[in-house]
Parts: structure tokens; sequence; C-alpha cells
């Protein structure tokens, strides 16, 4: 069952006795368990029909001993298990012989009706072959959280700004991405610090950001791959130099992770037998169709030989970075040669 089909499912008051959250995305996981924390019980109804334990602080047999519980004056009690890939024994090694066995197995099969019990298994991806965990797909809603793959989390922030009321253009939810990696949950908190400065309805654009959360509009790496790609040397040598000049917030390191990915993407449109259909060309290159039009201008600029010069500029670059046959040279210098050796 997807994330949405579950809240809607929830919204709905449609429960089931056992959920088991798991995966390596948090988000998600903390996302379900939150709506079920806030939303299955009335206010008065949680002092007595509500428990919340954490994998380091309990059993499986404490767990379990809550949730054969009874509610109170409910037709529901919640038992939520936050941190439960701390649990020790929680999932066994395989299916015993005699389900009672296994005390979690043992549950799974009968669970209480009344109770809605949650567990909340982060930063793990359970393996689906084994028959330990087709038995928990089979006894309980099974949902895994999979971490999102770093070039559909803009996407993914273009729809969450639209589901809160808010404009976002893709350029800026790249940046955005960028400036604070694929952690969903970070994404969300940082958004909501915007929607909160902003008017509803309201687009939240680059000087929105730099504004609320310090993102430079004007000196980062996407401006800095326009201005290659359009081989704006003077444009391209200012952000550098601004790089250089911040290393905390702009690494070298990082910085050449964009260049190789950016250069390597050019590489791939340069190989498409069809470099008209936008579409295509976004879904092998693995970016929004927004930035096609612009490996479309770059690839003008920088064909298939002179991507060869580029890969082994950004080579010596990176050994020289490090040390290794290197006299001395500044990072700021090695980016300027590099930058002479792209535009000429």
């Amino acid at each position: 069952m997807t994330f949405d089909q579950i809240i809607k499912d929830l919204r709905n008051k449609i429960y089931q006795p056992v959920y088991f959250l798991t995966g390596d995305e948090p988000y998600y996981i903390d996302e379900i368990s939150d709506y079920i924390e806030s939303h299955v019980l009335e206010e008065h109804e949680r002092d007595f029909n509500q428990t919340v334990l954490y994998g380091l602080d309990t059993s499986v047999d404490q767990i379990l001993s809550e949730a054969r519980r009874f509610p109170m004056m409910t037709d529901y009690q919640v038992v939520i298990v936050k941190e439960a890939q701390n649990l020790k024994n929680l999932i066994p090694k395989e299916v015993p012989d005699k389900i009672e066995d296994s005390p979690l197995l043992a549950y799974l099969s009968k669970p209480q009706k009344s109770t809605i019990l949650v567990f909340c298994y982060k930063y793990k991806n359970v393996d689906k072959r084994t028959a330990v965990s087709k038995f928990l797909m089979k006894h309980s809603l099974f949902f895994q959280s999979a971490k999102m793959r770093d070039y559909h989390v803009p996407e993914w922030v273009i729809n969450h700004v639209r589901e809160k009321g808010f404009r976002i253009n893709p350029k800026t939810a790249a940046l955005l991405t960028e400036y604070l990696g694929a952690d969903l949950s970070k994404i969300v908190n940082e958004v909501e610090k915007l929607t909160i400065n902003l008017p509803e309805g309201a687009e939240i654009d680059a000087q929105t950001i730099e504004k609320y959360i310090g993102i430079s509009k004007d000196y980062n790496i996407f401006e800095f791959q326009d201005a290659l790609g359009k081989k704006d040397f003077l444009k391209a040598l200012k952000i550098a130099n601004y790089f250089a000049a911040n290393p905390k917030a702009n690494p070298l390191p990082m910085v050449m992770a964009n260049l190789y990915s950016y250069f390597s993407k050019l590489l791939v449109f340069h190989f498409l037998k069809d470099k008209s259909d936008q579409k295509l060309i976004a879904s092998e290159l693995k970016v929004h169709p927004f930035f096609v039009k612009d490996y479309q201008t770059a690839a003008k600029h920088y064909p298939y030989p002179k991507l060869k010069v580029i890969f082994d500029g950004m080579r010596t670059m990176d050994v020289q970075s490090k040390g290794v046959g290197n006299t001395g040279t500044e990072n700021s210098a090695l980016m300027q040669e590099f930058l002479f050796k792209v535009m000429n």
C-alpha cells in the first residue's frame, strides 16, 4: 500500500490492527505515525488509551502487554513504538515451527482488534525475500519507505509546495534541494519557515530563499552551471571566486561533484538519438523538463571532443586539490585554470 493510500484510509477512519513502517526514508514513517498519534483518538481519550514507547527503553514483552489491553470508554487504544529498530529480538531470523516461540509473530497472527499497534522501524529495510518479512507483510499493514532518488526530489518539492497552497518554479526547487540535500523532513521544515512569511498562494522564489534561508540567488551551483552552459566566462569566474571565498558553504569537492554530474549529463545528451523530444531527454538525463533547454544550449558550446578535455581538466583539478603534483596552488587558482580550459 502506498503512503497516499494509507493516509486516505486513516482520514476515512479505516484502521489496521498493526502498522509495520520500515525503510531508510524516515519522513513518510513519521508522517503516518504522527497522523495516527494526533487523529485516531480525541484529546481527552489519549491519557488512558494512547501509549508511546521507544525501542531503547522498552521490550517486546512490554509492547505486546500494552497492545493486549482493552481501551477505556472508546473504541480503540493506540500503541506507538518509535525507534523500533533499536528493540532487541523484535524480528526473528526465521519463522519458528511454533509461532508461539516468537512473541511478535504470535501477536501478529492474532492481534487485539481494538488496538492500533504501530512499529516505526526506521533507517532499515527489511528483506522482503525472507519468510519472516513475508509473514509481516501478510499479517500487518507493511509499508516500506524507500529513500527518494536525488533527481526526483525537486519535483517532490514542487508538489509539496503546491499542496501547501503556494508555488515554486523548478529552478528554485532544484536550488533548495541542492542546498538542503534529499532529507525530506529538513526540506519540509524549511518550506514551513518560508510559507509562514508569505501570503497564501504566493510564489517561493530565489529572493525569498535568500532572505529566509540564506542561499544566495546569484552565487550558487545552478547559476554557475548556467554560466558555464552559456560560456559566460566573467559570470562563471565571479561565482567561482565567491565559492573560493566561502569554502565552508561551497567546498571544492561538492562543487566538483556537481560539475561532474552536469557534464556527464551533457555527455549523455550527445549520444541521444532523438534530441527534440523534451520529455524523453528529461527522462534520460534525469532532470526536470524545465532544464532541457539549458542542456540543448550547452551542447552547442561543448561538442563531444571538448567534453573529453573538460573531464581531463576535472581529473587534474581533483588530484591537485588533494595535493598530488601541486606545489602550493590555491583552490581558487585551480578553478580559474579549469575555467580557462572549459571556455577556450
